[in-house]
C-alpha cells in the first residue's frame, strides 16, 4: 500500500503530482499547446504560478526537500486546491504535530462515563486508526454491536465499507463513505510505517469503490453534518454527527449521534428500549 512504502514527503509529492495532472492550462489561465503529450500542467507552470523555482517544485514532488507553510500555501493556490485538500497539504509542514501518534489502546473512566451518559443517543470512542474502543447500547442499536465482530473488524472504516448493511442504512452512503475515506487517507499518510494503517487499507482495497477513490488520492476534512439513516426498525433518523478530541487522551475521539428533530429523538429512545 502506498501509504506504508512512501515517506511522508514522498506521499505529499505524489498527492501534489496527482492534483497537477488533473488541471489543464485553461483552468489556470494559461494558453494551451498542441505539443503536450501528457495531460495536466507542467511542473514549471505550477512553479511559476506559485512563485518558486522549477527545480524546487520538482524536488517537492520528488519528496527531496523540507517544506514550509508559506511554500505549501502558494502551491495549494496554484493547484486550485479546495479547503480540505489545502488542509491535507499543510499537514505535511515539517513542524506539524504528529496527530494521534502513540495513543493508548485503552479508554479512561472519564470517556467511558461520557459514552454511557450519552445513551440512548449513539456514542463511541475511536483511536487514531479509527478502531472502536468503547460504545454504548444506543450505538449498538443504531448499527451493530461491535462486541459481536472480530477485533480487527471493530473499525469505523470497516463498518462503512465492508459491513453490507451500511449501504442501505446510510441514505447518502456514497458521499459520506467517500468523505470518510478521504479523512482516513489524510491521517494514514502521516504514518507510513504504521502496520495497523496498512491492515486497514488492505482490507478497504478489497472493495472496488474504496480502491478507486483511494487510488485517486482523494482527501477530506471533518465537517459537522446531519446524517440521514434509514433504519430497518426505527425508520428515518436524522442524527447530527458530533466529533470531539479528548485532550487528556491524545489521538482518541468521542463521536456521538445527536437527534436533529423531535421525531428522531423519540425513535432513538424507542429503538434503545426494543434492543
Amino acid at each position: 500500500m502506498d501509504t506504508t512504502t512512501r515517506t511522508p514527503r514522498q506521499e505529499l509529492g505524489a498527492f501534489l503530482r496527482s492534483r497537477r495532472e488533473r488541471l489543464s492550462p485553461a483552468d489556470v489561465g494559461l494558453p494551451g499547446s498542441p505539443r503536450r503529450r501528457t495531460p495536466g500542467l507542467r511542473r514549471g507552470e505550477v512553479a511559476g504560478l506559485a512563485g518558486i523555482s522549477s527545480s524546487w517544485y520538482a524536488w517537492l514532488e520528488q519528496g527531496r526537500v523540507r517544506t514550509s507553510e508559506q511554500v505549501l500555501r502558494a502551491v495549494a493556490r496554484a493547484l486550485l486546491l479546495d479547503a480540505d485538500e489545502t488542509a491535507h497539504v499543510l499537514s505535511f509542514t515539517e513542524d506539524a504535530p504528529e496527530a494521534g501518534a502513540a495513543a493508548p489502546g485503552w479508554v479512561s473512566r472519564n470517556l467511558l462515563s461520557l459514552v454511557e451518559a450519552t445513551d440512548p443517543n449513539p456514542a463511541v470512542v475511536i483511536d487514531p486508526h479509527w478502531d472502536l474502543l468503547a460504545w454504548n447500547a444506543g450505538y449498538a442499536a443504531l448499527l451493530t454491536d461491535p462486541a459481536r465482530l472480530p477485533p480487527k473488524q471493530r473499525n469505523l472504516l470497516w463498518l462503512v465499507f465492508r459491513w453490507p448493511p451500511s449501504r442501505t442504512l446510510l441514505a447518502q452512503w456514497e458521499p459520506e463513505a467517500r468523505s470518510l475515506l478521504g479523512q482516513f487517507r489524510s491521517h494514514a499518510a502521516r504514518h507510513p510505517g504504521d502496520g495497523r494503517y496498512a491492515e486497514i487499507v488492505e482490507e478497504l482495497l478489497a472493495d472496488p469503490e474504496a480502491a478507486r477513490w483511494y487510488g485517486q488520492r482523494e482527501t477530506a476534512a471533518f465537517h459537522p453534518a446531519v446524517r440521514h439513516f434509514r433504519h430497518p426498525v426505527a425508520g428515518d433518523l436524522h442524527l447530527r454527527y458530533v466529533k470531539l478530541a479528548a485532550v487528556d487522551e491524545p489521538g482518541h475521539h468521542f463521536l456521538a449521534y445527536v437527534p436533529d428533530d423531535p421525531a428522531t429523538a423519540t425513535a432513538v429512545r424507542r429503538l434503545a428500549g426494543e434492543t
